[in-house]
């Protein structure tokens, strides 16, 4: 049944958005969201299987179609396309789905075994079920729970965070872990995977069973990396009151190809992102220093900055002051103060060029966007 709902909003949203894009062609307008879903109670009666899904799982379908559209003009999003029955499928259930001690009650399904991994505590609002490409089912539960965020604070320890490759993150106070490289370790049964998928003939069922094979390794990967993340963030997040990091392009990191590959499995903004809102949750500050800002090359004693630092250099000694500096720590010591004078200044509002690169020699940039940090 939860196949049969997957598969009728997958249809409702390719149906509609072919509709909308038809639509532009003769008029030269789209369709929103909201008129779109007065389609629904046609298509119902021209189809009848679509009866067969919760009908406000229809309708968020439509909604979610509106939203993807106004992502796509604001240039938050890629143009909406079509679903396929390959891959991740999802469907929203906005009201009455009910918590059970030993399951979820879902709409016109009724109760489904599931593992709850901790208690909710509030109203249940919306909740997303999906289905990985490997096959596994999972309920992500939107509540409220009536709590307001604490304000955020700076009185506590400090910390600045440097991201690499080596080492996925240094700290200020000398603190280095190492990138685990998920990829690197499943490799070898990754490429025996997609091998056997290689030699299956398309549309076959080995072909399905060789594709979802392929899809745990990729699944495997992927819960080993979050649960790395998760726990290093949160160590940083309970053990400092102020944390500090670099602003990364990392989509235009990933056009080196050299580095690609690298930078696409370390997980630098998932990161970042963990750290934000467990930082926000706890009360605590989360700092975004410019890209720009010269962190490697600039001593943290006594500010002397040097004229170049290629990157196979990782340590250098400063030719002012004298003091030796292992690079990726000098860097986050760095990160850590220009951060806290940010803050001491009253404000973290910073110039913030995202997707440009510095000015040398060339024209001016006449537009500058300012975001808070």
């Amino acid at each position: 049944m939860l196949e049969q709902s997957f598969g009728n909003c997958r249809w409702v949203w390719n149906y509609c958005l072919n509709l909308i894009n038809q639509a532009y062609k003769k008029t030269g307008k789209g369709l929103s969201g909201y008129e779109v879903k007065k389609q629904l109670p046609a298509l119902k009666k021209k189809h009848e299987w679509l009866r067969l899904t919760y009908s406000q799982c229809l309708q968020q379908t439509c909604l979610n179609l509106g939203v993807a559209f106004n992502n796509f003009f604001e240039k938050r999003a890629k143009y909406p396309r079509f679903k396929s029955k390959h891959g991740l499928q999802s469907i929203q259930y906005p009201q009455n789905v009910q918590l059970k001690d030993r399951g979820i009650y879902l709409p016109k399904i009724g109760e489904v075994k599931a593992i709850i991994h901790r208690p909710i505590e509030g109203k249940v609002k919306t909740v997303t079920v999906s289905r990985n490409p490997s096959g596994r089912y999972h309920a992500s539960i939107l509540f409220e729970d009536g709590k307001d965020k604490p304000e955020p604070s700076t009185e506590g320890k400090a910390v600045g965070i440097d991201l690499g490759l080596n080492h996925f993150a240094i700290t200020s106070d000398g603190s280095k872990f190492d990138n685990p490289r998920w990829m690197d370790r499943h490799d070898k049964n990754l490429k025996t995977k997609q091998r056997q998928l290689s030699r299956k003939e398309k549309g076959s069922n080995n072909r399905n069973k060789a594709r979802k094979k392929v899809a745990k390794v990729h699944n495997k990967v992927t819960r080993c990396r979050e649960d790395f993340l998760h726990k290093l963030s949160r160590k940083l997040v309970d053990e400092n009151q102020v944390i500090a990091v670099e602003n990364l392009n990392v989509k235009g990191m990933v056009k080196n190809h050299n580095l690609a590959r690298a930078i696409s499995q370390v997980g630098w903004g998932g990161f970042c992102t963990m750290l934000k809102y467990k930082a926000e949750q706890e009360g605590k500050m989360y700092v975004e220093v410019d890209r720009f800002f010269p962190s490697s090359k600039t001593c943290n004693v006594c500010l002397n900055q040097v004229d170049g630092l290629p990157l196979d250099i990782r340590s250098w000694t400063c030719s002012n002051c004298g003091t030796k500096h292992d690079r990726d720590i000098n860097a986050s010591r760095n990160i850590r103060d220009e951060a806290l004078r940010l803050i001491s200044c009253g404000t973290r509002d910073e110039a913030y060029r995202p997707g440009v690169r510095p000015n040398r020699g060339g024209r001016k940039k006449s537009t500058i966007g300012y975001s808070v940090g």
